[in-house]
């Protein structure tokens, strides 16, 4: 610890991260490549989505910490191999943030946030080229519910959109009705499919993250579920033998106690 004066400084990460990757550095650290280190980035950005939801600020520094370790050690294994700097990243990410707001940092007036937002789309979309899809820069690797968000948020923005809620609630219910006449697995999974494709759309519709809202709703399972295990060691229950009925009303008490 003493070699590091100033732990508060981003420079000592990268001296941290360089003499990790050092020969006479950590053997684990020496290991890691780009591809073995994308589960850990996966990773720390749950967990930085966990403290947030938890709203634990002292939590939320850490796991920031965590994800910038990340982002320092791609880097500095990229140094290694002559593929880029961290020059290179700092540059490219404060140039595109200067092109994406001219209406702070060029000439161009706005004055609400819709409008900021059809500027970034336009200045996306001059980035992308003329020939490119409006869905080409959307990862494939996004969580499936927050894709299909994500994608026909584009396709919305080029105007391919419902008129109104009424035409998806209505369509909503044509896939219910189709997912009900299904005769095969395959068919049934393809129809349910559909059926998450069209919440999905109603919850961009409506303003609501729907990745944000069933981690959420996993979690308030999660603390009701574990508050039944509770009640039924305390009152020495075996849950799997209660009835059916029973259960229920146990999940009823601990909803009340979880509120």
């Amino acid at each position: 610890m003493a070699a590091f004066s100033d732990l508060g400084k981003f420079e000592t990460l990268v001296d941290i991260i360089a003499r990790l990757r050092a020969p006479e550095g950590c053997p684990w650290d020496r290991k890691q490549t780009h591809r073995s280190l994308r589960e850990y980035v996966l990773e720390e950005s749950y967990e930085v989505l966990q403290a947030l939801d938890e709203e634990d600020m002292g939590k939320l520094s850490g796991e920031l910490g965590d994800l910038l370790l990340q982002i320092v050690l791609q880097t500095q294994i990229a140094e290694e191999n002559n593929e880029f700097k961290l020059k290179d990243v700092i540059t490219k990410i404060n140039t595109k943030l200067i092109q994406r707001h001219p209406h702070i940092f060029g000439d161009v007036k706005v004055k609400t946030a819709e409008e900021v937002s059809r500027n970034w789309e336009q200045i996306k979309k001059a980035e992308r080229g003329e020939n490119a899809s409006v869905l080409s820069t959307v990862p494939k690797q996004m969580p499936s519910l927050a894709y299909s968000q994500e994608i026909q948020r584009r396709v919305a923005g080029v105007g391919f959109d419902w008129e109104n809620d009424d035409g998806v609630v209505e369509k909503l219910v044509e896939e219910v009705r189709e997912y009900q006449a299904t005769t095969s697995p395959e068919q049934r999974e393809e129809e349910f499919g559909d059926i998450l494709f069209t919440l999905a759309n109603i919850a961009r519709r409506k303003d609501i993250d729907l990745e944000n809202a069933l981690r959420q709703a996993n979690q308030k399972f999660f603390r009701r579920f574990t508050k039944m295990e509770e009640l039924c060691r305390q009152r020495k229950l075996s849950f799997e033998k209660l009835s059916f009925e029973r259960q229920n009303a146990l999940w009823e008490e601990a909803k009340k106690l979880t509120e």
